[in-house]
């Protein structure tokens, strides 16, 4: 595959891209600084304390279908700790919690917790059972895992959020939630104190493990300067190079001469669907210009395509190709068939860089760009 030639700018990108980040920032981390803080947190005794300041857990409702368990009821889950973590396996934010999750329901299953994931979808093809499946398979998740496709139980919890994490006391009352990555100490602990307040409950020994898991390979995110980028205009978030877009329409699209950063050029004819972007030439190609170290795109295709990837005008090579990314001698290539996350960039420092995919296969379908 021949690479691609264009010029690199690396232009600020407009005020309007910094002030959205800056708006969902200031959002999560307003309703975060409204959560009690836990670190010197008692077990409370009674359900008159309780009723005062806690909800009581919804139920699970409208679920399709259950994964690693029965229908399960928060009323038969009482007496355990329950943590119900809504997710969606295309979702980056989801997919780095999940070595935790997999750690807690490994630590504490015995003493008590039992975690629920409520996978509720963010595109149509994440709805289908055997998807999900594959997933849950995937990432060796044993908890049950039920399937929200028609946001009941997201509804019911009055959540709005990928991940977004809900610990339930063994008296069925939510004493603690966190939206998005990290705190995992904080949760932790939570964790552990609920189990105390079971164990005391039912007179016995305290035996939880208080040690607390160490974090992985997070990432460092006030080195990253690109946001996450849809590319259906269901979720556009402006980051496409182009205006006035009629949707469901068919575009042959020209790559600017001078792209700016943290925005997506097209070359090739694309349909704008309702949640991506649809190669209907035979081939086509995306710009970005992003600031980060990992870039992931969501992606499939029914048929089969091929995804040329070029970093800085280069094709990767063993030092910053992504999980997803053969290398062959002349051009590195991400097989793109299964409707999935794919890990393209995995660089070895965070930087700005010039992206650039050459698409290869009529039926090619984006969704998202995210980043790491």
């Amino acid at each position: 595959m021949k690479k691609p030639n264009f010029i690199e700018r690396f232009i600020k990108k407009p005020f309007l891209t910094v002030f959205v980040v800056i708006l969902v920032a200031a959002a999560i981390l307003y309703i975060e600084y409204q959560k009690p803080d836990i670190s010197n947190a008692k077990p409370e005794k009674t359900d008159a304390q309780k009723d005062l300041k806690y909800p009581i857990a919804p139920d699970f409702v409208g679920i399709g279908r259950w994964i690693n368990s029965e229908p399960l009821k928060i009323e038969q889950l009482r007496g355990k700790v329950v943590l119900v973590d809504f997710w969606t396996y295309t979702c980056i934010n989801c997919i780095r919690t999940l070595p935790y999750l997999k750690e807690w329901d490994k630590k504490y299953r015995d003493k008590g917790l039992v975690i629920v994931g409520v996978h509720t979808p963010e595109f149509e093809f994440e709805k289908k059972y055997e998807n999900v499946l594959k997933a849950v398979n995937d990432y060796q998740l044993k908890y049950a895992v039920a399937q929200d496709n028609n946001y009941a139980t997201w509804s019911v919890y009055q959540n709005r959020y990928w991940p977004h994490k809900f610990l339930i006391d063994v008296d069925g009352y939510i004493r603690y939630d966190h939206i998005g990555e990290g705190a995992y100490d904080e949760t932790e602990k939570m964790i552990q104190l609920l189990l105390k307040e079971r164990m005391e409950r039912l007179n016995k020994k305290n035996g939880i493990n208080v040690n607390i898991t160490k974090p992985s390979d997070m990432p460092e995110f006030q080195k990253i300067g690109t946001p996450e980028i849809y590319f259906g205009y269901q979720f556009d978030r402006g980051n496409l190079g182009y205006q006035g877009l009629k949707p469901d329409s068919t575009t042959d699209f020209k790559i600017s001469p001078s792209p700016y950063k943290n925005y997506v050029y097209l070359s090739g004819k694309w349909k704008y669907s309702i949640d991506n972007m649809e190669l209907v030439s035979d081939e086509g190609e995306i710009l970005l210009i992003f600031e980060a170290k990992k870039v992931n795109i969501v992606a499939g295709s029914e048929n089969g395509s091929d995804a040329y990837v070029y970093l800085d005008n280069n094709p990767l090579n063993e030092k910053n190709k992504g999980n997803d990314v053969q290398l062959n001698a002349n051009f590195s290539v991400s097989k793109i068939n299964e409707f999935k996350l794919y890990n393209l960039v995995s660089a070895g420092n965070y930087g700005t860089h010039a992206l650039d995919i050459a698409a290869v296969g009529k039926g090619f379908k984006i969704y998202t760009f995210t980043f790491g």
